[in-house]
């Protein structure tokens, strides 16, 4: 077994016993960090994850400051999606923005596949991490076909989705044609990740929960699920995570995933009856806890790993990723005290 194989974080994705419940937070990396903010002065963000030197330092940061138990690549869910063709940026303060969205089958021809030498970079990022991070695991992720297809077909970010439906719905074959190739595209980048070191992948579905459970298995499920599925025997443990997901769990945790990401609206040992006792649990703290004062957050990082320790393996995080005002001190306390409450003598 290796050093990384040993970690706590590694081996509670398989369900394995460790010597405390690991902790990693998503979107660790990022500003509520005043050494990220500083980093990333002038900088765009598309720019920022395409030059290896940023995206190291970037990663680093809140393993050197929190001490947590694994890193996550800096990167972003559309980085893959620009390799493949698309012309969009990452506007501050709004997201992800696409000059042309893809609602016809001429403009799916715009989307083409990827190879691994069209994000090279990323590689080259996961390749000088791992020499940096020794025995800490490298987290490497990528956005789920549905979550993508929605920016694409949107032109950025939406709170109704009225254009993404309309096209599940009344043009069900080039939704299916579209779902199909971002598969291809996100597999590509993920094993790409793999390929150069990272000791596990994470897929995020973050708008998934917009959809009805038999939406999602029939729109949905058979595209994340030839995701996860070919990456079966890469060797590294799969998350697969959404926000707004409680009545997907059962069909996320059929997607083929090893742990499933839980938002805070879903307590652990309720997710962990729904999804078997196959699957491991990642979550899932309320990030507005954070706000509450240390006394309520010692209280609720305690009940969720109460509530966690139902699952063959937890790995504690936010329910969904920190906040920009979060307190980073706040941060670095949580982790000290996951590790305390759990530790095993």
């Amino acid at each position: 077994m290796t050093v990384l194989e040993a970690s706590p974080f590694v081996r509670a994705c398989r369900g394995l016993p460790g010597p405390h419940t690991p902790v990693w937070f998503m979107r660790q990396a990022g500003r509520s960090l005043p050494e990220y903010r500083k980093i990333r002065a002038g900088v765009g963000m598309l720019e920022s994850c395409r030059r290896p030197d940023l995206v190291t330092e970037i990663t680093l940061q809140p393993v050197r400051r929190h001490g947590v138990d694994a890193a996550i690549l800096f990167s972003d869910i559309v980085v893959p999606v620009a390799a493949a063709g698309i012309d969009l940026d990452i506007v501050a303060g709004t997201g992800p923005v696409v000059a042309e969205p893809i609602r016809s089958a001429p403009d799916l021809e715009r989307l083409r596949p990827i190879t691994p030498d069209d994000v090279d970079f990323v590689a080259e990022s996961v390749r000088l991490l791992v020499a940096e991070l020794g025995s800490t695991p490298l987290i490497g992720f990528a956005g789920a076909p549905f979550t993508l297809a929605s920016y694409l077909i949107e032109g950025g970010p939406s709170r109704t989705y009225l254009k993404t439906k309309a096209m599940m719905y009344a043009q069900p074959d080039l939704w299916h044609a579209l779902l199909g190739r971002l598969s291809e595209i996100t597999l590509t980048f993920l094993r790409t990740q793999v390929d150069a070191g990272v000791s596990a992948v994470q897929l995020f579905d973050s708008w998934a929960g917009a959809l009805s459970e038999a939406d999602y298995r029939q729109y949905v499920l058979p595209h994340s699920a030839a995701v996860l599925s070919g990456l079966a025997g890469a060797g590294v443990p799969r998350i697969h995570f959404g926000v707004g997901t409680a009545v997907l769990l059962e069909a996320m945790g059929e997607a083929g995933a090893d742990v499933v990401g839980v938002d805070w609206r879903t307590p652990l040992d309720v997710a962990t009856k729904r999804l078997g006792p196959e699957k491991a649990v990642q979550g899932n703290l309320d990030p507005a806890i954070l706000f509450a004062g240390w006394e309520t957050v010692e209280r609720e990082t305690r009940r969720v790993l109460a509530q966690g320790a139902a699952a063959p393996g937890h790995v504690f995080n936010l329910g969904h990723g920190v906040m920009p005002e979060t307190d980073p001190e706040i941060l670095t306390r949580l982790v000290a005290l996951v590790h305390e409450v759990s530790g095993r003598s």
